[in-house]
């Protein structure tokens, strides 16, 4: 597995189990902070299970033929079954749970935590990318840059519930992940996983030209990599309704030092060096995580506006003390994908 690549399956514990009114053939199971619908039966609290994530991309194989109807899709000439928050009776349910017998020989020989995403050949879903972003790639993502990527506070909560430290808190928008850097008098400009060669057709190029975003950071004059979003027309169906494209920076990336910045340090260059940039709406510098009761109290904070739009995706947590940070996505957003 890549550095910073979710775990789409993993070996996890069921927890509590509780009947769906009028529902004879299905009930209601939680995994750490995640709901979803299995059999009636199926599970005993406690028991040992496989996940897998929403956004998970299931391989076409016998054993996930009773998605085809709901969840078939094809991923370029790649065909198989996307999970997705989908409602039951009324009932959340987000993923899917599976007894060890799906792992056949391995079986056996898990235990809680494990990741057994390559083992069943769980990819994750990604939608189509326009041509204007896909660009012509020059290489891979460089490695001395650390890709963008939170963990979901389902996955965590019960490990950071009582984590005593103090968070900024952003919007998260709808589009897609962009990385420009200067390394050693090197400008480059990546999407997700590539860098891409210099394009005057390209968005994420286009972006650059505009902002100067390469005078920029020649005038900072140090090895530090801009991450941001990128949103608008043709990209994600243009939530935020906006004409055009559009980047919004969220971290800076430290090369030499590898690390990113704190949330202060961040919002300082950003106002002293890079303010022709659009920088991501922030909601508040200091939350606690104390703040909330229970997951689903935390989980409630994602819904609400984002900047043109009556729901948002969701919100970023950065500690201002350390590395942490995670994404809470808004149910009601996914609800409607």
């Amino acid at each position: 597995m890549l550095p910073n690549q979710r775990k789409l399956a993993s070996i996890r514990q069921i927890g509590s189990i509780t009947p769906i009114d009028g529902a004879d053939n299905i009930e209601k199971i939680t995994i750490d902070g995640w709901n979803c619908v299995a059999k009636k039966g199926e599970f005993k609290e406690k028991q040992l299970c496989v996940y897998f994530e929403i956004d998970s991309f299931l391989p076409i194989r016998p054993e996930f033929e009773f998605l085809r109807k709901t969840s078939y899709r094809k991923m370029g000439d790649q065909e198989g079954f996307r999970l997705k928050t989908i409602r039951l009776r009324g009932v959340l349910s987000q993923g899917l749970a599976l007894p060890l017998s799906i792992l056949e020989n391995h079986s056996h020989s898990v235990r809680i935590g494990d990741d057994v995403t390559d083992i069943l050949g769980i990819i994750k879903y990604e939608p189509p990318i326009p041509a204007e972003l896909q660009g012509i790639a020059k290489g891979l993502f460089p490695r001395f840059i650390s890709k963008t990527d939170q963990e979901r506070v389902q996955n965590i909560w019960n490990e950071i519930k009582d984590n005593p430290e103090s968070f900024e808190v952003t919007l998260k928008l709808d589009g897609t992940s962009c990385t420009y850097y200067l390394h050693n008098d090197n400008f480059g400009v990546c999407s997700r996983n590539l860098e891409l060669q210099a394009s005057e057709t390209n968005t994420l190029w286009k972006l650059a030209q505009q902002y100067q975003i390469e005078e920029l950071l020649r005038s900072y004059g140090h090895n530090i990599a801009l991450q941001g979003e990128i949103i608008g027309e043709g990209i994600q169906k243009n939530p935020e309704k906006i004409k055009g494209q559009d980047f919004y920076l969220f971290d800076v990336w430290d090369i030499n030092q590898r690390r990113y910045y704190g949330p202060q340090e961040r919002r300082a260059l950003h106002e002293k060096f890079f303010s022709a940039l659009k920088h991501i709406p922030i909601l508040d510098v200091k939350r606690y995580l104390t703040e909330y009761k229970s997951i689903e109290d935390i989980l409630a904070t994602a819904d609400g506006p984002s900047i043109n739009n009556k729901i948002r995706e969701g919100i970023v947590f950065r500690s201002n003390d350390s590395g942490l940070t995670f994404k809470i996505i808004s149910n009601l957003y996914l609800l409607e994908e």
